[in-house]
C-alpha cells in the first residue's frame, strides 16, 4: 500500500495522525511543506477530489495573516494559489492512499480508510 502523508512536522495534528499511522504498522512517505514546497497541480488535484472548502484550512493563524484580497470571495482557483503560496493554509494532514485521500484527522474515518 503506498501512502502519502503531507503536513507540517512540528503540527500537532500531523504527530498524531503520524503516531496513529505507526501505531497499526503501516509505513508512508512524509512530505514536508516546509522543505518540499507545496504543489499547486497537486493541491489542485486535493481540491478537486475533496472541495476546496475541505482543503483550505480557514482557522490558522496564517490564513487569518493573510491581505483581505486573499480571503474574499474565494474559489477553488483562488483557494488553490493561496494554498500553494502560503502551504500553512492547507488542512492538515493531507493523506493520499489507494483508497483516496483523507483531509484532517479524524480517527474513525482513518479506521474505515485503512
Amino acid at each position: 500500500m503506498s501512502i502519502t502523508v503531507y503536513g507540517i512536522p512540528n503540527c500537532d495534528t500531523v504527530k498524531k495522525a503520524r503516531k496513529w499511522l505507526e501505531g497499526i504498522g503501516i509505513e508512508y512517505a512524509f512530505h514536508d511543506y516546509k522543505k518540499q514546497g507545496a504543489d499547486a497541480a497537486k493541491i489542485a488535484e486535493w481540491v478537486d477530489a475533496a472541495g476546496w472548502e475541505v482543503v483550505l484550512n480557514r482557522r490558522g493563524t496564517t490564513f487569518r495573516k493573510l491581505a483581505d484580497a486573499d480571503k474574499d470571495k474565494i474559489d477553488a482557483a483562488k483557494a488553490v494559489r493561496v494554498m500553494a503560496e502560503n502551504p500553512s493554509c492547507i488542512k492538515r494532514p493531507v493523506v493520499e492512499h489507494p483508497g483516496g485521500l483523507l483531509v484532517g484527522f479524524k480517527t474513525d474515518e482513518w479506521e474505515a480508510a485503512f
